[in-house]
């Protein structure tokens, strides 16, 4: 048997990104869904996820849970808004971004009440904003917000939204889709009932399901609620919870795992604060490389994420990101256009099996193709 390629360029993007070689060689077996052994890594999956969760207060273990949801982030946050949002509750939606947007979409095409607090893509969450909005006879039941905004980059401060929250008595879910692995997160001390990402972001798996964890009482509580069969929260977690780690339909067999091996990856790299201070190593070369090259950020660096950046395009009438691009991608590496629709810009990703010595061989291949100048 042939051994499996190595990838001919490194994937800087938000997901999916570079995995390492014995993540992809972990697909190489067939499972069947109904299999015991299948069922218990799924429970074990399960377990592991809760652990990261709260692991600054173990003693909080029974009363968190975890679910597994086939299809990308996006439907597994339109599975948690869809589910655990009665029909007479009402949505507030924070957003500074495509992704903060996009909840406000999910939850107009499934009829949710809901009102959005927007932003602006490149602007902070305003605080005070929020204060002011959950004051009085406000009719909000539940709250989203998106923790990394991948769309610029940010990194909104959950820690300051979460108190602001809790003390109006809402649902806090918060869509961790680029950050959960990559940097602490007390889901615990911060009172959040649903935290959601995905296989293939800061865990360094492969795309083919979501993961939402999710405080057991709550989710317990939902039964019923779901607009949508295939994206019913409570009855997949349900199934999983008393069929020993059973999917409710065919589940993504080979990305699960792959997952496997990502947790256990990820727990020999030494956990989350190993891997955030990582992708913080990556970010600096990366943001430190680029300004000397003459190239901007989009965001100060005090609310930048350490998991992908986002630069203005240079100005120069010879410059076409489209060209830039591809002779990048000829040197072995992969970068993503912009996602703000009023600036001119791109974005490269830190995370994923990519180490401070990939970054500065960025540099270096960026350095070489400055075709513009």
């Amino acid at each position: 048997m042939s051994a499996i390629p190595e990838n001919p360029y490194l994937l800087l993007t938000p997901g999916p990104l570079s995995t390492s070689p014995t993540v992809r060689q972990a697909m190489m077996k067939d499972w069947c869904t109904w299999d015991a052994e299948y069922n218990e890594l799924v429970n074990s999956i399960r377990s592991r996820l809760v652990e990261l969760a709260v692991e600054a207060h173990p003693a909080a273990r029974e009363k968190y849970t975890s679910v597994l949801m086939q299809g990308s982030g996006s439907a597994s946050v339109e599975s948690v808004i869809g589910s655990v949002v009665p029909r007479d509750g009402k949505l507030l939606v924070l957003a500074n971004g495509t992704y903060g947007k996009r909840i406000a979409r999910a939850a107009n095409i499934l009829a949710i009440d809901n009102e959005v607090l927007d932003f602006g893509e490149q602007g902070a969450i305003d605080l005070e904003a929020l204060q002011q909005k959950l004051l009085g006879d406000h009719g909000f039941t539940h709250l989203a917000v998106v923790h990394c905004e991948t769309t610029t980059g940010r990194l909104n401060p959950i820690e300051e939204i979460a108190p602001v929250v809790k003390q109006a008595g809402l649902c806090l879910m918060v869509d961790a889709m680029s950050s959960f692995g990559g940097v602490p997160i007390d889901m615990v001390g911060l009172g959040i009932d649903y935290l959601i990402s995905s296989a293939n972001k800061c865990i360094q798996g492969v795309p083919g399901f979501g993961l939402i964890v999710a405080k057991r009482a709550e989710i317990e509580s939902t039964k019923g609620y779901s607009r949508s069969m295939s994206l019913d929260l409570y009855d997949q977690w349900h199934a999983m919870e008393t069929g020993g780690g059973k999917w409710r339909f065919t589940s993504p067999t080979h990305t699960v795992r792959a997952f496997d091996q990502a947790l256990i990856e990820l727990a020999e790299e030494g956990g989350i604060a190993a891997r955030c201070e990582r992708y913080r190593k990556n970010h600096q070369v990366l943001v430190s490389g680029m300004r000397e090259l003459g190239f901007e950020t989009m965001l100060e660096d005090e609310v930048m994420s350490p998991f992908i950046t986002t630069f203005y395009n240079p100005g120069a009438k010879s410059y076409k990101f489209e060209e830039f691009y591809a002779r990048l991608k000829r040197r072995g590496f992969v970068i993503y256009p912009g996602k703000v629709s009023d600036a001119d810009c791109f974005r490269i990703g830190n995370i994923g099996h990519v180490f401070p010595e990939d970054m500065e061989r960025l540099i270096d291949a960026i350095r070489l193709e400055r075709y513009w100048l």
